[in-house]
């Protein structure tokens, strides 16, 4: 049997449900620097690569992948379901936007991106502000096409 506290560190995908996942897989490429996964040797297209794997057209839109464009980045995968979000999502993802800025200038950091990904489609929800004690760097809460919350941080 094998001693799972000593097994090697295994690769993260991070998957979201959801309606449309060519969409939201184009939104978080842009929002991350992220790519669609290539299609598979031999292919120049996905949708050749379905086509030729015999998919019926109906479920070429029922998932999705991005890649890093360079580093040690978790792939995202994106997979069609057939219930919409409900609830507020227990997990989220921070976008490391502003490091090591602080006070007004990391918040004009934080700003500038939101606008960005609002222009993408992104819904603002709400910003916290710096404390002046220190305790509170200050990030801004957005949801994703399909509402899922994320924050600028």
């Amino acid at each position: 049997m094998t001693d799972l506290r000593f097994a090697p560190t295994r690769a993260v995908q991070i998957t979201f449900d959801c309606a449309d996942p060519a969409a939201l897989a184009a939104f978080w490429a842009e929002a991350l620097g992220y790519q669609v996964q290539p299609p598979p040797p031999g292919f120049d297209s996905w949708d050749a690569a379905l086509e030729s794997f015999g998919v019926p057209r109906e479920q070429w839109n029922s998932r999705s992948a991005l890649v890093p464009l360079d580093g040690p980045h978790p792939r995202l995968f994106f997979q069609r379901v057939p219930e919409g979000k409900t609830a507020k999502n227990r997990l989220h993802l921070d976008i490391r936007v502003a490091p090591g800025l602080e006070g007004a200038e990391r918040m004009a950091a934080l700003e500038a991106e939101a606008d960005r990904l609002v222009a993408l489609g992104a819904v603002h929800a709400y910003r916290v502000e710096p404390d002046p004690d220190g305790t509170e760097a200050g990030f801004i809460s957005l949801r994703d096409p399909e509402g899922n919350e994320f924050c600028l941080d």
